[in-house]
């Protein structure tokens, strides 16, 4: 038996629970894991209280990152006491996740964990951290240098706005966070943010085009943000898109694009190439300091899981959530 967050939803309704489980009925996988921690991530969040929907089957064990020991494997790549990885691939949506002592999973899924970090460590950052890397890699692989000008990182008191910030700051970059959040302004500064605007400055409806202020982008809020966010893109700049916590809907016209030459790289962080994911890693090894990944993270028991989802999708989550899922 392990312990797990199990979602179900049946005639008594939709619910989230901490639940005892055999190991009989864990998915098929060639590599088992016994997990050491996950996450709490937005797409988590949406999972556990059914305000979006996530789920592809029932019932469901949430958690879209996760790192552990292989305790077994069939694939000579991974060898049992291995330490590793694992961001996306649908986990927790269509195969059971990480918010569990137990996983079974597919190997070409996991990458070794970096020797840079411990097991907590690499969760600080997770997905939120790797997708803020990948966002920054498309940025950089465009051209953009910091000599170019500001970037706005938005949602910048979540996950994958507070590695943005650090990130783009370590790399020599001027960074303006645009948060709802006024109390966080601190704590996004000591990021590395220069400035800190209000949201609300970019999440209602705009003009399709505004003055050029920004030399790049990395969104995480979609909607009116991110239209806005273009719309005030400097010419032959670039915007990462990721995320769309505001909304799916992208309320913008061609103008931009046409008239200042702007290019919007959608960031999908669920099925990249191994490649690509072990070289997201390998920068993140590079820029992350130990010291500073617990002060964006903050860690829970798995039995708090719920109530802290919760709380993620009101906004009164900064940072990182890590879980270990051994108390």
């Amino acid at each position: 038996m392990f312990k797990a967050i199990l979602i179900n939803k049946d005639e008594q309704g939709y619910r989230a629970q901490l639940s005892d489980i055999d190991e009989s009925v864990l998915p098929e996988g060639d590599v088992r894991i016994k997990v050491h921690y996950s996450t709490l991530n937005y797409k988590d969040g949406l999972a556990i209280t059914g305000k979006g929907p996530i789920v592809r089957q029932f019932p469901m064990i949430p958690g879209i990152d996760l790192t552990g020991e292989v305790i077994e494997s069939k694939n000579p790549e991974f060898k049992v006491g291995d330490l590793v990885v694992l961001n996306g691939w649908g986990v927790g949506e269509s195969h059971w996740g990480g918010l569990a002592q137990l996983a079974s999973v597919k190997s070409e899924w996991l990458i070794p964990l970096p020797k840079a970090f411990t097991s907590k460590q690499s969760l600080a950052i997770g997905t939120a951290g790797y997708t803020a890397m990948l966002c920054i890699m498309a940025l950089e692989k465009h051209g953009l240098k910091p000599a170019d000008g500001e970037i706005l990182v938005t949602g910048a008191a979540g996950g994958v706005g507070s590695f943005a910030i650090s990130l783009l700051h370590q790399l020599g970059y001027t960074v303006v966070a645009s948060s709802g959040r006024p109390e966080e302004a601190d704590y996004l500064k000591a990021l590395g943010a220069s400035e800190v605007i209000d949201r609300a400055s970019l999440s209602q409806p705009g003009k399709p085009l505004a003055k050029e202020r920004w030399a790049g982008v990395v969104d995480s809020v979609g909607s009116h943000t991110l239209a806005n966010a273009c719309a005030a893109t400097k010419a032959n700049g670039a915007v990462a898109a990721c995320g769309l916590a505001q909304g799916m809907d992208f309320p913008a016209t061609v103008a931009p694009f046409i008239l200042r030459g702007i290019t919007l790289y959608g960031i999908n962080s669920v099925t990249q190439p191994k490649q690509k994911r072990i070289e997201a890693w390998a920068q993140l090894a590079s820029l992350c300091k130990p010291e500073q990944l617990m002060t964006i993270a903050k860690e829970i028991a798995l039995g708090e899981s719920i109530q802290y989802a919760e709380d993620l999708m009101n906004g009164k989550v900064r940072g990182r959530v890590i879980v270990d899922v051994n108390r």
